[in-house]
C-alpha cells in the first residue's frame, strides 16, 4: 500500500520514526517533508501531500503538525480528502470504520511515538464498515 505522508517542523521527528516502522512491516511510503526541525508552514507540506490522495496516487495519508489541528485543517480543504485528528487508537479506529477517513492525523506534541505507531497501525488496518455510514459520507461534500 502507498501511503503518503507530511509534517511540518513539530513533526518532524514522529515522521522519520513512522516511515521507518511502517517500511519495515512493508508500507511504501512518499514523504512529503519536511526534513528538518527549522520552523516551517503546515500547509506547504499538507496540500502537497493532500492533492496526491484527490487525484488517487495514494491510498492513505498520515499528516502530522504539533497541535494536529492545523495541517488536519489544510489537509480538509481538498476534495475527497477526510482527515481525522487522531490522539488514541479508538479515535482512529471510528475515523476508518465510521467516517472512512483517508488521513490520520497526529499531534505530535502530544503523544509519544509508540502511541503515534499504535495509532496509525489501528488506522491502516481498519476497513469502513459502509452501511448507514456510507450516506453520511456522501453528505460530507458540497
Amino acid at each position: 500500500m502507498l501511503i503518503g505522508i507530511a509534517a511540518d517542523h513539530a513533526g518532524v521527528e514522529m515522521k522519520a520514526f513512522l516511515k521507518q516502522q511502517l517500511e519495515t512491516q512493508g508500507y511504501v511510503l512518499r514523504d512529503f517533508g519536511a526534513f528538518a526541525a527549522e520552523s516551517v508552514d503546515y500547509p506547504d507540506f499538507a496540500h502537497p501531500l493532500a492533492a496526491a490522495l484527490s487525484k488517487g496516487e495514494l491510498k492513505a495519508g498520515i499528516s502530522i503538525c504539533g497541535s494536529g489541528n492545523g495541517i488536519n485543517m489544510a489537509m480538509n480543504r481538498h476534495r475527497g480528502v477526510r482527515a481525522a485528528l487522531c490522539w488514541l487508537p479508538e479515535i482512529a479506529r471510528l475515523a476508518r470504520a465510521h467516517n472512512d477517513a483517508n488521513v490520520c492525523s497526529l499531534p505530535a506534541r502530544f503523544i509519544d511515538n509508540d502511541t503515534a505507531l499504535t495509532i496509525v497501525q489501528t488506522f491502516l488496518s481498519t476497513a469502513f464498515e459502509g452501511g448507514r455510514h456510507q450516506r453520511r459520507i456522501e453528505k460530507i461534500e458540497v
